[in-house]
């Protein structure tokens, strides 16, 4: 819940920019396009929002400065790209910014940022901070050291995650597309502007697209960003880069792509920690029941519930809720390893000291501990 002060506070927002828009589709950094969207993100500082950039372009621009041909495939590769990209596109953002009088900050995330609850608190304390002191982060995931076993997945997801640490009240991602379409609209001519919707429609899901062959996420991978950013009460707007004065607009009030809005209250902190996290540790499959009090009444997950074990897991491990279609329900931190949950499973909690030969917890999962999905 908002405070009086939380009101007063000025708005934070994220926008993300994808590797078509940054690199002329390979051809190197967009200087000019880069301007434009410095400029435009410099109007909404001296307005007094805050701003935080997540900015694709790093492996693609080491390609071209390394004179390859492709994006390679082998991960060694890519992590050399990554390391030469970074420093021209850091180097272009500070310079831009400098010519309006603002100050950057390179802010690299890993997963192992976001997995650790004490980095992520860190992260969050980081980010806070600098645009506390008038600083616009630019942030990308650590690709010199992420694999792909570990990596974040794609810069909308990590705008999300962005959005996420700083409780951003709008999350605004800059594509080669004009938005969300009923259909593709490189392949349907009949395809129309879905211009708003509720972050986390399965319907959208199922209109949305591949992406590029420079960057990592498609429309749907967008989509899931809005879904995760609303999990902090985020609004995320799709919308065309190269749009003139597409920020402006977009914060003027105006029609601008595709806009999404959250669709229940804002999680509390830690379970939007949970939320947000993308490397799980195992999956529980349960039964119908257990899925109808997790989504109506908000109660704790217990063994009985409980029909199939997946993963190697320890007690306290995050852990996935699945129902019998294998969609998550939940998702929640696991009083039991991956063993004692197999020996206990379908079975009542107070069966759980003669199964196991002590009691921790009467219930598998907490309802505290847990953060149950929107359906």
């Amino acid at each position: 819940m908002k405070t009086a002060q939380d009101s007063m506070r000025p708005s934070t927002i994220v926008v993300k920019i994808g590797s078509a828009l940054l690199t002329n589709e390979g051809r190197g950094l967009d200087g000019e396009a880069i301007e434009r969207w410095v400029r435009q993100i410099a109007e909404l500082h001296h307005r007094g929002f805050r701003v935080v950039l997540v900015s694709s372009g790093s492996i693609a621009e080491g390609v071209r400065r390394l004179g390859w041909p492709r994006r390679p495939t082998a991960i060694y590769e890519l992590q050399a790209a990554a390391a030469v990209g970074q420093m021209g596109l850091v180097h272009r953002y500070e310079v831009a910014f400098s010519r309006h009088d603002i100050r950057t900050a390179q802010v690299l995330f890993t997963h192992d940022d976001i997995e650790s609850r004490q980095r992520y608190l860190n992260a969050r304390s980081t980010l806070r901070t600098l645009l506390r002191l008038g600083v616009v982060p630019v942030v990308n995931e650590n690709d010199t050291v992420s694999t792909d076993e570990v990596r974040l997945g794609d810069n909308d997801t990590l705008a999300a995650l962005a959005a996420n640490l700083v409780e951003a009240e709008h999350l605004v991602i800059l594509t080669d597309q004009e938005g969300l379409f009923s259909a593709d609209p490189r392949k349907d001519s009949s395809a129309t502007l879905i211009s708003s919707g509720q972050a986390g429609d399965r319907e959208l899901l199922r209109m949305a697209g591949e992406g590029s062959a420079l960057g990592r996420g498609g429309m749907r991978t967008k989509l899931r960003a809005a879904e995760l950013a609303a999990r902090s009460g985020t609004t995320t707007t799709i919308a065309s880069g190269r749009r003139e004065n597409v920020l402006k607009d977009v914060f003027s009030g105006e029609s601008v792509g595709t806009r999404l809005l959250p669709q229940q209250a804002p999680l509390a902190a830690r379970k939007r920690w949970m939320a947000g996290q993308v490397q799980l540790r195992g999956r529980l499959q349960i039964d119908d029941g257990a899925a109808r009090v997790l989504r109506q009444d908000g109660r704790s997950l217990l063994a009985v519930g409980v029909r199939r074990v997946q993963g190697n897991f320890s007690r306290g491990a995050l852990v996935s809720c699945v129902n019998a279609d294998g969609v998550e329900v939940a998702r929640g931190l696991v009083n039991y390893n991956a063993e004692e949950v197999r020996r206990i499973m379908g079975q009542s909690s107070d069966r759980i000291a003669e199964l196991l030969g002590y009691v921790d917890e009467p219930e598998l999962i907490h309802r505290d501990n847990m953060v149950v999905l929107v359906d």
